[in-house]
């Protein structure tokens, strides 16, 4: 089975840095769509989107225009709602300085829109419209006006709504430029996502985000170097994993192998195992730790277990003494790392054992751990020349890999692919999956996600997903990596039992059967 490009290359899904979007808008120019035409789409789009809000209107609204044409956008949303018979009033708290612009904003006046001449009051009940600066943003703004949207949006009479990026915030980092950033209720990003506003540091200044698609034409998107993608649990409905043929068993049906768990932590191989089990694999077989191998027969028989680890006197478990007397190459996968605690000195004998493993290595929390303090470090996974996924929170990322740099997260993650010839998921508020080509930006997902204990069911479920998608193609991507992900966060959203892993863990497996039948909603 070849995989099919996930998700599709649209405006919907692609993520660009500002400049990426200037050349895109330059080209359309250039190919001979006037400028004002775009503005016109941009602003009536927007005015649309409004319309379907009414209550946000009620009140009256005022646009705050700024000098570009992000400021023109701002115009011509103004124009359309005034026209439709409500209440609107603009204020410019900066000269304007695009003609086309100025033009706009004099037909504006012309035809009865008030233009203030002083900052507009904060405490009033009005809808307050940012479309000061936009995707051009390259510095600090004045932090009065940041300070007047923010006592606004803070007082709670009237909604803020930001168009394409909030004032002050930088549309690559994500991040204010300065002190602070406008709040936004909503921020509504014209053509293509901005990749500033899908980064975690964003997420207290853009409220909701919404895509206004302007008619960015796809023979252009899919020019685009990077390939960085939103998806969202909209994306599930078009998840394409192989289905099983009728008559597979239990060895094609994918084999992985979990090594997990310590004295000091138990409950992470029970998490790791469920996950597994959840994906609906074969064959799943397990290292344990002796306390754990005692009575894993009770609460999951159907794994096999291979062997068991001694824990050191600080509950930390010992790889090497199982791995030296297993047959790895019966794996299609091998999931290593939840729970196992750190100890540099058996990680130095084991490591051999692991970087020959020819299958799919899955490295999780303390296989991440021992990786950062041992001799090697990073260099880890360069020696090692087989395909190998590795799940790092931030922290954990930060610590294997300290000379990665990256104005996001996005940057990190595919910049320690390309180094290292690896996948990585970077987990987060909006975790990422990259490799050395392309990255998927989860958005939009369940908070519930990011709880103690669902990382291990996730290494488990991924373990166990790729061994079973191995047996059908050999060469899985890093894309089918990015879909296990998304799967396991849709789980934890549908749960209704409750959000503890094993809960989730449970709504998984239902998932998973249901996506076999297509019947995912």
């Amino acid at each position: 089975m070849n995989e099919t490009l996930w998700p599709t290359i649209d405006s919907e899904h692609l993520i660009v840095d500002s400049k990426q979007m200037l050349i895109l808008e330059k080209e359309m120019f250039s190919d001979g769509m006037p400028q004002e035409a775009l503005m016109e789409k941009a602003g009536i789009q927007i005015s649309r989107w409004l319309l379907k809000k009414k209550p946000l209107l009620n009140h009256g609204i005022t646009v705050f225009i700024g000098p570009g044409h992000n400021g023109g956008d701002g115009v011509v949303i103004a124009r359309e709602l005034f026209l439709k018979g409500f209440y609107v009033q603009v204020w410019c708290p900066f000269p304007i300085k695009k003609t086309l612009t100025n033009n706009y904003l004099n037909y504006l006046t012309s035809i009865g829109v008030t233009k203030l001449v002083e900052a507009p009051d904060a405490n009033g009940k009005e809808l307050w419209i940012d479309a000061v600066f936009g995707n051009n943003q390259t510095r600090k703004v004045d932090n009065k006006l940041i300070k007047l949207f923010n006592q606004k949006f803070h007082n709670k009479y009237g909604k803020v709504i930001s168009i394409d990026i909030p004032t002050g915030l930088c549309p690559d980092k994500g991040e204010p430029f300065l002190d602070n950033a406008v709040k936004a209720d909503y921020t509504l990003t014209i053509g293509l996502h901005k990749i500033g506003l899908t980064q975690d540091s964003a997420l207290p200044f853009i409220g909701e985000l919404h895509h206004i698609d302007v008619g960015v034409p796809t023979s252009k998107l899919s020019k685009v170097d990077k390939k960085i993608f939103k998806v969202t649990y909209k994306d599930i409905k078009n998840i394409d994993l192989p289905s099983l043929p009728k008559n597979s068993n239990k060895y094609t049906r994918g084999r992985t192998l979990l090594i997990a768990g310590s004295d000091k932590y138990p409950g992470a191989a029970y998490l790791a195992l469920k996950g597994a089990i959840s994906s609906g694999a074969g064959f799943i077989s397990a290292v344990l730790p002796g306390i754990v191998a005692e009575s894993i027969w009770r609460v999951a028989p159907e794994i096999v277990l291979k062997g068991t680890m001694s824990c050191n006197q600080n509950g930390n478990s010992s790889l090497f003494s199982a791995l030296k007397n297993i047959d790895l190459s019966a794996y299609d996968s091998l999931a290593v790392g939840p729970g196992i605690g750190i100890d540099i000195d058996d990680w130095q004998k084991s490591k051999d054992y692991l970087m020959a493993f020819g299958g799919l290595l899955i490295l999780d929390a303390d296989a991440l751990n021992r990786i950062s303090e041992s001799k090697l470090g990073s260099n880890f996974f360069l020696e090692r020349k087989f395909k190998t996924w590795i799940t790092p929170h931030s922290r954990e990322f930060s610590r294997l890999f300290p000379n990665i740099k990256g104005e996001t997260n996005v940057e990190l993650a595919l910049n320690a692919a390309r180094e290292f010839n690896i996948s990585v998921l970077l987990k987060g508020a909006n975790s990422i999956v990259a490799d050395n080509k392309k990255a998927w930006q989860l958005f939009g997902t369940d908070s519930q996600t990011a709880r103690a204990g669902l990382g291990d069911l996730l290494s488990g479920f991924v373990a166990g997903s790729s061994a079973i998608d191995l047996n059908f193609c050999r060469n899985i991507t890093t894309g089918f990596f990015a879909k296990y992900v998304l799967l396991h966060s849709f789980a934890a959203s549908k749960c209704k039992k409750g959000s503890n892993a094993s809960a989730i863990g449970d709504q998984l497996s239902k998932l998973i059967r249901n996506r076999k039948t297509r019947q995912i909603s």
